[in-house]
């Protein structure tokens, strides 16, 4: 293969020409974490001018590179793989930019991403991205395998079924944990504020792309609507106004949007939800370029809506959920719950003629007053945390847990066994009579074996009925809070 500097020059202007709406890889463990993929052709032809104007200039730049490529080709010792080469380059440029947002799609990985809005995918689901350098949940999917195992956001994965992950970019990364419906993977987590890794074993499955939920609740005599968005995909924006519709047609008298743990997705997606909400006097969206030139977003709607709205946010709360979080709260609807995750960034899928691309940051998104969250998150205008168990980890029980034993492992398991009602005497991590007492009645309630001991079979029983009481919605403060102060 003879790679010209002409013909180097002419693939990486075509694929800044050639830009589409690519599609979101949030909804499985298998892309880059929390994008922002815009598909405005506004900003597909502010891409394309500028590479105009600097086409003479990069053209000299490539030089470099063709001769490097020279270099390798007709003197290294071994004989080298011409695409291995190019796409080594490609990926070597791109880690130059230290954004976790931007990265190389291979052909499978294209495919991969382009799939994942249209129908259902095989993994453990779960939205990651690079921090650190480290594999890092963004946020699990709602009903995922990563959910109902207690994965959070924030942990981070250092091993998979026993291998490391140094020295992997994410997408390499992510395919160690990819698989088929029906297969086991252990992932090693680090968790903040927990002293030791622990390990979590995924049965994958199925994730079907399902991403607006809806009910209704009566608050004071009130009817209240509920609408949870789980990310901005494709169909999201559609699913969501058929929702709202169907609520507004009950005559709701309030309206939750829940967006926690959502990690984002679609840009445009969140442009047609807050459409449905900003009045178009005030921008629901500012995008600024890399010279620091800014243009606003407008709705064409008349008014706000008559009914009051909350938001609920939080951590795993990240990109199009902020987009839409932010502005809401400068429209002055309360914000309820945590800060979320912190990502201000837009990012344009762009094809390199052989089917791979580039998703590349181009862009910042700022709120309707100009804000930049990156790095920082929403802020909530009602903070409010969930109880204390939420927070738990998986208990790791190798040798049982007895009596005057004294661990944080054990403070843990103390916590779980509370907030399901049991009563420990104390969380601090030390095996009193009354953590046995408790462990004791848990094992009776449950039909096991009453040693008072926690041991592997124990533990397991623990860790499933908290997350099973948490992902029925039992004992969630920060929706009762934002039920509560709906209408003070």
């Amino acid at each position: 293969m003879n790679l010209k500097k002409s013909h180097i020059a002419l693939i990486l202007v075509a694929a800044l020409f050639l830009g589409f709406a690519g599609a979101y890889a949030g909804v499985q463990f298998a892309q880059p974490g929390e994008p922002e993929i815009q598909n405005s052709n506004q900003l597909q032809n502010k891409m394309a001018k500028d590479v105009e104007e600097n086409e003479t200039e990069r053209s000299d730049d490539l030089n470099k590179i063709t001769q490097a490529y020279g270099l390798i080709k007709q003197n290294y010792l071994e004989d080298v793989d011409d695409t291995q080469l190019i796409e080594g380059a490609i990926e070597g440029m791109l880690s130059t930019l230290e954004d976790p947002h931007t990265s190389y799609m291979d052909l499978e990985t294209v495919s991969q991403f382009n799939d994942q809005i249209e129908s259902s995918f095989e993994g453990i689901g779960a939205e990651v991205s690079m921090v650190n350098g480290l594999v890092t949940i963004v946020a699990p999917i709602k009903d995922s395998p990563a959910e109902k195992a207690g994965l959070r956001p924030n942990d981070q994965v250092l091993t998979v079924d026993g291998e490391g992950l140094e020295g992997l970019n994410l997408n390499e990364a992510v395919a160690k944990i990819r698989g088929e419906k029906g297969s086991e993977v252990v992932l090693q987590i680090q968790r903040s504020g927990v002293t030791e890794a622990f390990d979590v074993t995924i049965v994958r499955d199925e994730i079907p792309v399902e991403t607006v939920y809806s009910r209704t609740e009566t608050i004071d005599g009130k009817l209240t609507g509920i609408l949870e968005v789980t990310n901005f995909s494709e169909n999201t924006s559609t699913e969501f106004e058929e929702q709202l519709t169907a609520l507004e047609n009950e005559e709701i008298e309030g309206l939750v949007i829940d967006v926690r743990g959502n990690p984002g997705g679609l840009l445009n997606v969140a442009e047609e939800i807050l459409s449905l909400f900003v009045p178009k006097d005030i921008p629901y969206l500012q995008i600024e370029d890399g010279n620091g030139e800014k243009e606003a977003y407008h709705s064409q709607l008349d008014e706000k809506k008559e009914y009051p709205i909350s938001v609920l946010i939080n951590e795993g709360s990240a990109s199009a959920s902020e987009i839409l979080a932010v502005a809401l709260k400068e429209l002055g609807y309360d914000i309820v719950g945590e800060t979320s995750y912190g990502k201000g960034t837009v990012q344009q899928a762009v094809p390199l003629g052989d089917g791979s691309s580039i998703k590349l940051t181009t862009f910042k998104w700022l709120s309707p007053n100009g804000e930049w969250i990156n790095e920082t998150g929403v802020e909530p205008t009602i903070e409010q945390k969930q109880p204390e168990y939420y927070y738990t980890y998986p208990i790791q029980a190798e040798e049982p847990f007895t009596y005057d034993q004294t661990a944080e492992a054990i403070a843990n398991m103390q916590i779980m066994l509370s907030g399901l009602g049991y009563d420990t005497g104390r969380t601090d991590g030390y095996f009193s009579e009354e953590t046995k007492t408790a462990v004791t009645e848990f094992q009776i309630d449950n039909d096991l074996d009453s040693t008072g001991e926690v041991n592997e079979e124990t533990a397991g029983l623990i860790e499933t009925q908290v997350i099973e009481k948490m992902r029925n919605g039992e004992d969630d403060q920060q929706l009762e809070t934002a039920l509560e102060e709906l209408y003070q």
